[in-house]
């Protein structure tokens, strides 16, 4: 009983790590998008209001 709690216990530990290393590796991959996206937003504002001068 106490081996399978302890089990339970280190496979839970082993999922967060896990997820943290995951959340570790998209967090820059969208941080990048996000900036893409942005300047994508920024491009197609200057075509379509002739706002700022590209």
């Amino acid at each position: 009983m106490f081996l399978l709690l302890l089990l339970l216990l280190q496979v839970l530990l082993l999922q967060l790590v896990l997820m943290q290393l995951l959340l570790l590796l998209l967090l820059p991959l969208m941080l990048l998008v996000l900036l893409f996206l942005l300047l994508l937003l920024l491009r197609c504002c200057c075509y379509c209001c002739y706002c700022c001068y590209c």
